[in-house]
């Protein structure tokens, strides 16, 4: 790459991890889920179904976007993106009820962080050479793990100062005036742009088992078994991620009675971002599945040991376990989305993958919530997810045997 071709390649992918920083403010749905049970007296189910209900319209606006955004550019989409999360939030703080925050955060604020989602990595991934795509989207979805960093704190103090309602309307005008100005800054390199290999070829191992040599679209990526075994490992290993997500400052209020939960969200999010940041780059050097084995196998074993977990510091270790594990995946799965079907149609395919991180989004956080709810613990919720996770790990198996196959 040129020198101006270089700065503009960083400037795309600092914009690109900034707008990801906003649009994590679902990664501290605890706290505020927390201040609803606590302060107006919402059920736990109550008050994680807003959150669920963005894990579903968050891959639906993905699919729906993701189309526009490989088209018409990720400058439109982002704007779109803006507009809708910061004035979803900013209703939210207008209409504070169970039903209203579906509406207003749940299903208005969950569409634009999906657009927006599907509005940064394709194009800071186009600007950079093909052996960094890990690298790159790592960094790039780093942003949503660093964000409870940043918000935790923010939230708190706001919390405790305005209340709900108007931290919400807070957070909303601040989420859409910053989005607004970032959004301009997105653009795809032009037209017969190629950036320049580093004099590095990718080798093999990094690849996912039967890359095509050419891009393919939505209509023949469903057409794959490898989606539908792709689609499975997002769902059940982000089941688990996103269920302590949701719950980390209630986990630590009725596991270890502890009040000081928001630390926990902080150190969450401290791992979460280091995963992305270290998956990406480490699934380049080596492979996806190899990278996937991993962080499945240790998740799994954290999970079923999540019960045990008596004090601050064994709580801490597992909550910082869980957010590097999920981390590392959510930085993996859209490079390995670029190997099996290319980058062209990288918006909508990825779009269409994230479906599974949508419905894991229900299966994790309202299974936990139910069960507290029936049981007063997270038990069971622990023991199944970490099956799912064992099954997740087996699943990566397949793509080995597939890969011999075609060798042979």
């Amino acid at each position: 790459m040129s020198g101006t071709s270089r700065r503009k390649a960083w400037v795309v992918l600092g914009t690109s991890f900034i707008i990801n920083l906003i649009i994590g403010i679902l990664y501290i749905w605890s706290i505020i889920s927390k201040a609803l049970i606590n302060d107006l007296g919402w059920t736990s189910k109550q008050a994680s179904l807003p959150y669920t209900f963005v894990t579903v319209t968050f891959v639906v606006a993905m699919a729906v976007f993701g189309k526009l955004q490989d088209t018409r550019g990720p400058r439109l989409t982002a704007t779109i993106a803006s507009i809708m999360m910061g004035g979803g939030i900013i209703l939210s703080g207008l209409f504070v009820s169970p039903v209203a925050l579906v509406i207003t955060f749940g299903i208005i604020a969950g569409a634009g962080i999906g657009t927006a989602n599907v509005s940064t990595v394709p194009p800071a991934v186009k600007w950079f050479p093909p052996e960094k795509k890990g690298m790159v989207t790592g960094l790039s979805v780093a942003g949503i793990g660093v964000s409870a960093i940043v918000y935790s704190p923010i939230c708190n103090a706001l919390l405790e100062s305005y209340g709900i309602a108007k931290t919400f309307i807070i957070l909303g005008v601040g989420a859409l005036v910053i989005m607004i100005s970032l959004s301009q800054i997105l653009r795809n390199p032009p037209a017969g742009y190629v950036p320049a290999g580093g004099g590095k070829k990718e080798k093999p191992v990094q690849k996912a088992a039967g890359a095509p040599a050419k891009d393919i679209g939505v209509r023949d990526v469903v057409k794959t078994s490898s989606f539908y075994r792709l689609w499975l490992m997002f769902c059940f290993s982000a089941s688990a991620g996103l269920m302590i997500i949701a719950h980390a400052a209630k986990i630590a209020d009725v596991q270890i009675s502890w009040q000081g939960g928001f630390y926990l969200v902080i150190l969450l999010a401290v791992f979460n971002a280091a995963g992305r940041i270290l998956g990406g780059t480490v699934s380049d050097k080596i492979g996806r599945i190899n990278l996937m084995r991993i962080i499945f196998g240790l998740q799994a074993v954290n999970m079923l040991l999540f019960a045990f977990y008596g004090n601050i510091a064994l709580l801490a270790a597992g909550i910082a376990v869980a957010g590097l594990c999920y981390g590392a995946g959510f930085s993996v799965f859209p490079a390995m989305a670029i190997d099996l079907y290319g980058l062209k149609n990288f918006g909508a395919n990825y779009g269409l993958v994230m479906t599974g991180w949508g419905f894991g989004g229900v299966i994790g956080p309202m299974t936990a919530a139910a069960i507290f709810d029936a049981t007063g613990t997270y038990t069971m919720a622990y023991i199944i997810a970490g099956l799912l996770l064992l099954v997740t790990f087996l699943i990566t198996f397949t793509f080995r045997r597939e890969k011999a196959a075609k060798s042979g």
